[in-house]
């Protein structure tokens, strides 16, 4: 088993619309890093942390699970899409997705939050200039995280 952190801006999905929804596809991921990780490393029962961005206070705000493997981001075949790419086709995708479940809510755990704790000095969240949307997170944080999440 895997563990990760998948970043979404709130006003776009929050972990409330996962509650709401219960399942949804992972789309529009456009960085090939974030898109290899859910296409070769991601497994079905992987770990998520469910981190809010571009927000007043950015943090971990729930638990997810991964449910899929990747599959082709639909999103990239549709003409008047944000989106499309010319150069993916059917045959050939350039860009995948997997699905997620809602595990839990959880307090929000902040940017401040993390940084505050040696233990967490690695995790990428918080490495200068890190933008990635999805991030590995290695087994110890993952389970020091869960005990500052209760």
């Amino acid at each position: 088993m895997r563990y990760w952190l998948m970043k979404s801006e709130p006003a776009e999905f929050s972990i409330d619309d996962l509650a709401r929804e219960g399942q949804v596809a992972w789309f529009g991921v456009r960085n090939y890093q974030a898109r290899n990780f859910m296409r070769d490393q991601m497994r079905v029962g992987d770990g998520v942390l469910f981190y809010h961005s571009s927000c007043p206070e950015p943090g971990i705000a729930g638990l997810a699970q991964v449910s899929t493997l990747a599959y082709p981001d639909e999103t990239q075949f549709e003409a008047d899409g944000k989106y499309f790419d010319p150069k993916a086709t059917r045959e050939n995708p350039r860009w995948f997705n997997v699905e997620v479940k809602y595990v839990r809510h959880t307090q929000l755990l902040s940017l401040g939050e993390l940084r505050g704790h040696p233990e967490l000095a690695t995790l990428r969240i918080l490495a200068r200039g890190n933008r990635l949307s999805i991030t590995p997170v290695d087994p110890d944080e993952w389970n020091f995280i869960l005990k500052l999440l209760g």
